[in-house]
């Protein structure tokens, strides 16, 4: 049986210094992890050619300093149909939209593209008011013009389109314009919100680590910060499923030829 240390936590000389490295990622970041401040503090020990931390070590200090996060709370109530996640890019980008809450009582609302293997933020639409469908077919546009370069007028591979069953994504004119682009509309399977649960889990990210702490005077404002935030996260913030490494990086290192 585990025994409890008589003189608590076991604490290194040089324990100060990991400290005030943990410290100025968690200034700027402060809802990160344990693993996400464990990936960007070990990045920038590497760009200074110096050995990595252990994880193990972040934990410890981070907790002996509490600065660790509470748990999470899994929900396995809902089913989930089907894997999300591709094994390459530009195979299936997957949509969904969320809302902010202004201070002024505005709602800002947002619908986004996510590339299902590098993760990447691709492109988005934001409005004062409900999103229709001639927004999601700027989406489209956009999304595509971003990966491809704005001359290009379909998609060179078939790239499916996953989406919930809302009207803005259902209409007949949105399916129409989409397949005309090259893609593949498909939707989640009713009452399943977890099938699209990358798009989730994109939500949630943004909520936590930009919408929170940030200036929601009204929808001007919330609309001038998102293309910074997108932009944040595809360059800096570190992904578990990209071992640490933001989209963007890689994306770097797959097109490079890199391990990753």
């Amino acid at each position: 049986r585990a025994r409890p240390r008589p003189s608590g936590f076991y604490r290194r000389a040089e324990d100060r210094e990991v400290l005030l490295q943990i410290m100025s990622v968690v200034r700027e970041r402060a809802s990160y992890g344990v693993r996400r401040i464990h990936a960007l503090v070990n990045r920038a020990r590497r760009r200074g050619g110096q050995t990595p931390y252990n994880r193990k070590r972040i934990r410890r200090v981070m907790r002996i300093n509490q600065l660790t996060l509470p748990g999470k709370i899994r929900r396995r109530d809902r089913p989930h149909t089907g894997v999300v996640q591709t094994p390459a890019s530009n195979q299936r980008w997957c949509s969904d939209g969320f809302n902010i809450r202004c201070w002024n009582g505005e709602l800002v609302r947002i619908a986004f593209a996510l590339d299902c293997h590098d993760r990447e933020a691709i492109e988005h639409v934001a409005a004062p008011r409900d999103l229709k469908g001639e927004d999601i077919r700027l989406l489209l546009d956009r999304s595509l013009w971003s990966r491809f370069g704005e001359k290009t007028l379909s998609t060179p591979i078939t790239i499916e389109w996953l989406s919930d069953n809302g009207g803005p994504y259902t209409s007949l004119e949105t399916v129409s314009y989409a397949r005309g682009l090259g893609f593949k509309p498909i939707t989640t399977p009713a009452y399943s919100p977890e099938s699209n649960g990358m798009a989730e889990a994109f939500v949630n990210t943004i909520k936590r680590d930009y919408v929170g702490g940030s200036d929601l005077s009204d929808a001007g404002t919330v609309m001038a910060q998102l293309p910074a935030w997108l932009e944040d996260y595809n360059r800096v913030a570190p992904h578990s499923a990209l071992r640490g490494l933001s989209p963007l990086e890689f994306r770097m290192q797959k097109s490079l030829n890199q391990p990753v």
